[in-house]
């Protein structure tokens, strides 16, 4: 076997492997989320009536029914789950409604919705505040025991000195309950938006091949050499 074919099979399997476990990683923290609890989305839920229209439900999740969405969380339902701390929400960026209504949860960091741009319907115990404070949601409310957050404002868009924190050829984008992410315009990329043009992705990926096949032969020759040694 030639040191050419030897290095391109390890390169394409590296790539496989790396792929396989990107897979594998996110099917365990979709199945790890939505089996927190036990049973599968409550009816009394408002996830369940969302879902019965936009989606199906697999546990505690409710995934859209769309082709393009097929494996994406778009309603999570977790209240009444005697659930204490929430450090992270795994792939659930893509939900619309949450519910974490009913659980023993004294604090929550506004930074877990990071993120979270579709999410237009939050429920909470009552005695946490929505994330962003109320100025980031359109209604906010508190009824059996549940404080509601309605309709997710768009950030970028409650004053006009915004735009300011963003460097030149970039927009505000909305990122979540009071969070904005700076996107860069049509036509430039990099650091602070400050390349014009569009990114030289083919390059980059002859460049990052042409690294792995000379670090792939020099592992091969040095293991080769070693093998006949011994």
């Amino acid at each position: 076997m030639t040191p050419g074919v030897t290095a391109s099979t390890v390169y394409l399997c590296t790539v496989f492997i790396v792929l396989f476990n990107v897979y594998v990683d996110s099917q365990d923290t979709d199945a790890q989320l939505c089996k927190m609890c036990e049973g599968t989305v409550r009816q009394d839920s408002p996830v369940w009536d969302f879902c019965l229209t936009k989606g199906h439900i697999r546990g505690r999740c409710c995934f859209g029914n769309e082709t393009s969405n097929v494996d994406a969380i778009i309603g999570l339902d977790l209240a009444n789950c005697s659930i204490s701390h929430v450090e992270h929400l795994y792939n659930s960026s893509t939900a619309f409604i949450i519910d974490l209504s009913n659980n023993p949860i004294s604090n929550l960091s506004g930074f877990i919705f990071q993120g979270f741009s579709h999410l237009t319907h939050l429920l909470l115990p009552s005695k946490l505040e929505c994330p962003g404070g109320n100025a980031s949601w359109e209604k906010v409310e508190v009824k059996n025991n549940a404080r509601i957050c309605k309709g997710q404002k768009n950030i970028c868009n409650q004053t006009a000195q915004m735009s300011w924190d963003c460097p030149e050829n970039s927009f505000c984008s909305p990122y979540g309950p009071g969070f904005f992410e700076c996107s860069c315009l049509h036509n430039f990329y990099g650091y602070k938006c400050m390349r014009q043009g569009e990114f030289p992705i083919v390059k980059v990926l002859w460049i990052l091949t042409g690294s792995t096949v000379v670090v792939s032969s020099l592992l091969w020759f040095t293991q080769r050499r070693k093998a006949k040694n011994i």
